[in-house]
């Protein structure tokens, strides 16, 4: 194990020390730090989508600080350790990845296969390794995580579907699904059901994140950067009223409006 990596995990079993460890890290479990570990996550994928390296390099140690967390935890109760979990991980994707660590008895080199089926391999292997512990899938879509964030959950979902068949062909009949979609949300808006609004709202949204599988983009990524675009264009009006002595409260929506063009035309 490398020195950087046995520091932290000195560091983090000091923190957990009963007697001389930190009050807040001793309170903690592994229910309290998991929203944590969800943050770190997605500040990486933020990072990411920002293009800013410097920053992923400091949000991947704190994702590294979570999984170190949840092992000396786990180490306390003597269910696993850190070594337990690397090691874990590194036999899994040897197992899954026969055509680059080919097992003794094949021999010789088995890597002439394109990512489809290096996909359509793991899928497999791992339902052997489900089958092997005596787990069972009864449904096509199980094992599709109910805690995963819907943009990524839908995704996953559609991507099951789609192995057996139910998909479209064509991006193009995605677009026609969501024209339809949106004229249904339309609808609903001279009603005052609200569970019939969200019911078609979710359709809608179910709708785009498929699109942006079949443009095989992700559907996640797309939204954060336009999150970050937005922000950047906003930030723009904002700023430009301050500079004019003015705040949100003396600007028309058409003079924002102005605005957000201006912001768009210089690429912001």
């Amino acid at each position: 194990m490398t020195e950087p990596l046995q520091r932290l995990l000195a560091i983090m079993a000091r923190l957990r020390d009963p007697e001389r460890g930190c009050p807040w890290d001793l309170e903690q479990d592994f229910a309290s730090i998991a929203p944590y570990t969800l943050e770190e996550a997605h500040e990486v994928a933020d990072a990411i989508a920002r293009g800013d390296m410097r920053n992923l390099e400091e949000e991947l140690g704190d994702l590294l600080l979570q999984v170190v967390f949840h092992a000396q935890m786990a180490r306390e109760q003597s269910l696993f350790d850190f070594e337990d979990v690397a090691r874990g991980i590194a036999d899994k994707l040897v197992r899954r990845h026969p055509h680059v660590f080919p097992p003794d008895h094949l021999g010789g080199d088995s890597t002439g296969i394109g990512s489809d089926q290096v996909a359509a391999n793991w899928d497999s292997i791992k339902a052997a390794e489900k089958a092997a512990r005596g787990e069972r899938a009864d449904r096509l879509l199980d094992g599709v995580g109910a805690g995963l964030p819907a943009l990524m959950r839908a995704e996953k979902l559609q991507k099951k579907a789609g192995k057996v068949g139910f998909d479209w062909n064509d991006p193009r009949a995605v677009i026609a699904k969501i024209r339809e979609e949106l004229d249904e949300v339309e609808a609903e808006l001279d009603g005052d059901d609200r569970a019939a609004q969200e019911d078609e709202l979710g359709d809608l949204l179910f709708c785009v994140v498929n699109l942006a599988r079949h443009l095989d983009l992700d559907s996640e990524m797309a939204l954060r950067r336009c999150n970050l675009k937005f922000e950047r264009r906003f930030g723009h009006i904002e700023a430009t009223l301050r500079e004019q002595g003015r705040d949100f409260r003396d600007a028309s929506l058409d003079e924002m409006e102005v605005l957000w063009i201006e912001a768009k035309r210089r690429g912001l």
